[in-house]
């Protein structure tokens, strides 16, 4: 899997930079798959798998339609004490993305 470009995942949630937290969670409980679409049973497990962090994000996540808004509400929640899947990125992931997002959120826009 390629790297990320961390620059353009922050830039992309700035359009809920205005959104407040209980309206994006509300969302994200409302319409995440991860949520209500499945049994936990039915999740991707790593059981005697060596399936890397990022392909087991994506396969949780795979056609769920707030990935950008739980990745939003997860970095403001729990920013670089990120844990387990959120908007198809693992933990690793999310805590690369956070200091770009925070930047952009400080008016530090890179580009």
């Amino acid at each position: 899997m390629t790297d990320y470009d961390y620059e353009e995942m922050a830039a992309q949630l700035d359009r809920y930079a205005e959104v407040p937290d209980d309206v994006l969670s509300e969302v994200v409980a409302r319409d995440g798959l991860c949520f209500w679409a499945f049994d936990r049973a039915d999740f991707p497990q790593l059981s005697g798998e060596t399936t890397p962090d990022r392909e087991l994000a994506f396969r949780m996540c795979a056609g769920c339609p707030v990935i950008d808004e739980c990745r939003e509400l997860d970095l403001r929640t729990a920013g670089s004490d990120a844990l387990g899947v959120w908007g198809a990125l693992p933990d690793t992931d999310r805590r690369a993305l956070c200091p770009v997002w925070l930047h952009r959120r400080q008016g530090g826009d890179a580009r």
